[in-house]
């Protein structure tokens, strides 16, 4: 199993406080069935320091001991728009066209139309869009159409594993399991942030694993 969002790097953004931490989360996500992982710092204030996530990704990587790990980011939209398109390669997924973007909790569904240029846009670069959590968006929550759309227009939806203990943010287990039934999602993450979120994600794969696209 891949774990294609997680804040496992050392002392970056809001996840794993220290080397140690990093460790004993990859020994959870191990024991959660995970045999590979995209490392996904956050790109979002205040946290995106990009030299710094590079460095400990490279720290990181050497303590794992060969496990299979990749770099990445979740890259806010409002952060994008501000760093500009020139940074859509430096952010995906490395050596490889996926890019994980996280849309704005709040906003309103006309906002919708803001994301689409810009998903375009970086389908056009050659990417394959992967949209991070959309049961945290309270649009989505009110009208899950609008992650249909968001998979007609060929992204990819990935639910954060904390969904099955109410989300982050409390409002996202009724949301996620519509969708995960209407098979919208494409990929379950741990989005870790903790080594007890790795048992989430256990938990989420058994339960809801076969509800995801193929």
């Amino acid at each position: 199993m891949r774990d294609l969002h997680c804040h496992i790097l050392p002392g970056v953004d809001d996840g794993a406080a220290d080397l140690d931490e990093s460790l004993r989360m990859l020994d959870a996500a191990k024991a959660a069935g995970v045999t590979s992982m995209v490392c996904t710092p956050h790109c979002r204030k205040p946290y995106f320091d990009f030299k710094a996530m590079w460095y400990a990704f490279y720290e990181f990587e050497d303590a794992a001991e060969g496990f299979p790990v990749k770099m990445g980011f979740e890259v806010n939209y409002e952060k994008l728009m501000e760093l500009g398109m020139q940074w859509a390669q430096s952010l995906a997924f490395d050596n490889e066209p996926t890019f994980l973007l996280e849309l704005s909790v709040g906003a309103s569904p006309s906002r919708f139309g803001d994301y689409e240029r810009t998903i375009f846009e970086l389908q056009g670069m050659g990417y394959q869009v992967i949209i991070a959590h959309p049961e945290r968006y309270m649009a989505i929550q009110r009208d899950v159409s609008l992650a249909q759309e968001l998979v007609d227009m060929g992204c990819e939806l990935q639910a954060s594993a904390d969904f099955i203990a109410g989300g982050r943010l409390g409002a996202e287990k009724r949301p996620a399991i519509k969708m995960l039934k209407s098979g919208l999602y494409s990929h379950i993450a741990s989005d870790a942030h903790c080594p007890e979120h790795y048992q989430l994600l256990a938990k989420a794969m058994h339960k809801y694993g076969s509800y995801l696209r193929k």
